[in-house]
């Protein structure tokens, strides 16, 4: 028997500093499970080799995002490395209120953010790399940024680090395959916190 719960959304954050493994824990979940989505945010930065536009972000000019920041149209919005990004409020909630599931690979600035606005919606797990010096090693052999670029990256982690204690949830990501286990563990069971099964009490009631 097909039994399905009617259920709210809830809106998955993923928080590291960089190098430390949550885009490929991200692309990871969203190959493996179906009912989550990618938040696709608005940016200010250039497009890189093999991005597009809609799928990993919506690339507009610094104008148009300040137009959308007064226009209230943003859940978060962030300035970082000197390029802004921010999520589409529309789009979240559109998703949340049919059921499915919204991640966000954002940083400690627009998880504060969502978090003033939707709380009751909110999972936050940040990433920890396993040492300064793994960090370091997995910014190179990307192979994508410059050295300015490493150092610069290598110096805001330290801030960056610094906010794991405003998260839901820590994982320390010594291997990959683990790290994306344990953020399925606390994905399945923020699915089935009863206050996100808004037909369990119907359900119920049917029981009794």
């Amino acid at each position: 028997m097909n039994l399905e719960i009617k259920r709210r959304g809830l809106m998955l954050v993923l928080s590291s500093p960089s190098g430390a493994g949550k885009t490929t824990i991200s692309r990871r979940l969203l190959a493996a499970d179906g009912n989550i989505r990618l938040s696709v945010s608005a940016t200010t930065r250039a497009m890189r080799p093999g991005e597009e536009h809609g799928t990993d972000y919506h690339f507009i000019g610094h104008d148009e995002f300040a137009a959308w920041v007064n226009d209230g149209k943003f859940l978060e919005h962030a300035q970082v490395f000197g390029n802004r990004y921010g999520t589409p409020a529309h789009l979240v909630t559109d998703a949340l209120g049919a059921g499915r599931d919204v991640l966000f690979d954002i940083d400690w600035q627009g998880t504060q953010q969502l978090k003033e606005k939707m709380r009751d919606d909110l999972v936050s797990i940040f990433i920890l790399p396993p040492s300064h010096d793994e960090l370091e090693r997995r910014l190179r052999t990307r192979a994508q940024d410059s050295e300015e670029v490493v150092a610069g990256r290598m110096a805001k982690a330290a801030d960056e680090i610094s906010h794991w204690p405003e998260y839901d949830y820590v994982i320390v990501n010594t291997d990959i395959d683990k790290a994306l286990f344990d953020v399925q563990a606390i994905l399945n069971a923020e699915r089935l916190k009863r206050t996100r099964q808004i037909g369990i009490s119907e359900f119920a009631t049917r029981l009794i």
